[in-house]
């Protein structure tokens, strides 16, 4: 893909998630445009297809939670399996007068300037509770992705319709960062099925951050 194709696709993104709530006045256009220049990827760099992996998961896994606040970069969040769905919080377990919510700690979230996401797992991570079972089932469903004869790229979440507003915003950096690790790494054109033969044996503790062994 020319670089000509790529400015095009980006730029029918941002258009597409503009307009996803249009206004005929025009008015919150400036404010989506900030938005959107100040969650753009930056520092971005050629990554170990692992490493890649790793930051593709966990960054899925914050975004498909439920917040409702602009993320900060370098700010700690904390993420928690709240019943059937994931939620991010300003509020550490350590704040909560509630055994259930700490019990429900995933771990602790960053969000970093090429607008990946990193998880530092809490010590729920590895035991048999529930917060172990939601992350295998969210894990296979990564999986499931992969196993695909589309090249990664393609399947990227450029423009989430589904999602809430800086949901969205930032899953379209996140898939703008990846693709820029790609193209710096002459990583592009692999298909998923690919990218999933390259994934280690325990793939599932590196990409939730419990071994970084061959990364």
């Amino acid at each position: 893909m020319t670089k000509r194709s790529d400015k095009l696709v980006l730029r029918d993104g941002a258009r597409d998630l503009a307009g996803a709530r249009p206004n005929p006045q025009g008015k919150g256009q400036i404010g989506f445009l900030l938005d959107w220049a100040y969650s753009s990827p930056r520092g971005v760099v050629a990554k170990a297809p692992r490493q890649l992996l790793a930051d593709y998961f966990t960054s899925l896994l914050v975004l498909s939670s439920s917040f409702k606040f602009k993320p900060v970069f370098g700010k700690e969040y904390y993420l928690y399996a709240d019943g059937d769905r994931w939620s991010l919080s300003l509020i550490s377990p350590d704040e909560w007068n509630d055994d259930a919510k700490r019990e429900a700690f995933v771990g602790t979230c960053v969000l970093h300037d090429d607008s990946t996401w990193t998880i530092a797992p809490s010590d729920n991570i590895g035991g048999n509770n529930v917060v172990e079972d939601r992350l295998a089932a969210f894990y296979e469903g990564f999986v499931d992705k992969l196993r695909s004869k589309r090249v990664l790229e393609d399947d990227m979440p450029l423009y989430e319709p589904g999602l809430p507003y800086y949901q969205r915003l930032f899953a379209a950096a996140l898939s703008r960062s990846l693709k820029g690790s790609l193209i710096r790494g002459g990583q592009l054109g692999r298909s998923g099925e690919a990218w999933l033969a390259s994934m280690p044996r325990d793939a599932d503790r590196v990409l939730l951050g419990r071994s970084s062994d061959d990364l």
